[in-house]
């Protein structure tokens, strides 16, 4: 198993993740059904038979019911939770009446109620990790420090992370916190390739035209913050979904990596994840489908072996364009 970051704090968990947003039915407040837990005990269960232990929640999925049925899994099978890391995040606030906006909420009263309700949903003493889910523009970093130091005191979470943040945003947090950041979740893919242009353009005209915030990639390395790239299967565009309305370069890549795991002898899922994992920096994919064959589709992917020139292959032929 390739040595990812989490494992230098001696945390066990695989490299791939089963992100648990299709869980629980629709995004709506309907009870879960029997054929709602069916659903994720198979999902579990494809996970876990392709060597998956790692797990990735969030207080807003489905409403709170992917943690909902997810902790029914447990209830029902609880040997389950000694072989898991679960994963969870919090932070985004929907709008939760007319005229008043979504937004995101890095309070101390938020955070705790947050996780309060997590593990209740998920019928848990404590989670493993915890993620800020996206950067509150009022995050005060020392209400946020005292807030996850309670938090660790209490035994209710031992690690801590963020989401979409860049290097600054962990910087300002981590100057305050006695905790350390170990995770940032971005959204990254064969389909969504900033963090590789970032570096590639400096130097050239079209680097402003590139979004994804400079250094963040190389201070995530540095510090050893794992990297989680949630999307990585990009909703299955070079696995099958119908390519009609896609961009030339999406159409060509899909074509590649259909012929690459022909030739392979794998599935395009594997192609596309042993595509991220093969970066140095030790890339967590967290796989977003629930469907058992999916996930099972994804079980080469630690042992695909992609050359330098297959790995450029794929990523030119992302880009639409030459390297510069």
């Amino acid at each position: 198993m390739p040595n990812i970051p989490l494992h230098r704090r001696n945390i066990p968990a695989s490299q791939l993740v089963l992100g648990c947003m299709g869980l629980g039915g629709a995004w709506n407040h309907d009870p879960i059904t029997n054929e709602h837990t069916k659903q994720a005990h198979a999902a579990v269960d494809a996970a876990l038979s392709i060597g998956i232990n790692m797990f990735d929640h969030a207080d807003i999925y489905t409403k709170g019911k992917a943690e909902q049925v997810f902790g029914q899994v447990l209830k029902e099978s609880p040997s389950l939770r000694e072989h898991m890391i679960i994963q969870s995040k919090c932070c985004i606030r929907p709008s939760e009446a007319p005229g008043m906006p979504g937004r995101y909420d890095a309070s101390e009263s938020h955070i705790t109620t947050s996780v309060d309700g997590i593990l209740q949903r998920l019928g848990l003493e404590y989670i493993d990790i915890l993620l800020l889910h996206r950067p509150d523009p009022l995050m005060d970093p020392e209400e946020v420090a005292l807030t996850l130091d309670s938090l660790h005191t209490a035994g209710k979470v031992r690690w801590f992370g963020v989401s979409n943040m860049s290097a600054g945003q962990i910087r300002l947090l981590q100057a305050y916190s006695k905790q350390p950041f170990i995770v940032n979740q971005l959204e990254m893919s064969l389909a969504k390739i900033g963090w590789l242009n970032q570096g590639v353009q400096v130097n050239t005209d079209t680097a402003a035209q590139d979004t994804f915030p400079e250094g963040t990639l190389e201070f995530c390395r540095l510090e050893h913050i794992q990297l989680q790239a949630w999307a990585p299967l990009a909703q299955g565009v070079f696995s099958g979904r119908s390519l009609d309305g896609q961009p030339d370069n999406i159409i060509a890549t899909a074509k590649l990596v259909q012929q690459m795991a022909a030739d392979k002898g794998t599935t395009p899922e594997a192609i596309v994840l042993a595509w991220l994992m093969f970066h140095p920096a030790n890339i967590q994919p967290v796989i977003g489908t629930v469907n058992p064959d999916r996930i099972r589709a994804c079980k080469d992917a630690g042992s695909v072996v992609l050359t330098r020139e297959e790995w450029y292959s794929l990523y030119v032929s992302s880009r639409g364009v030459p390297l510069p």
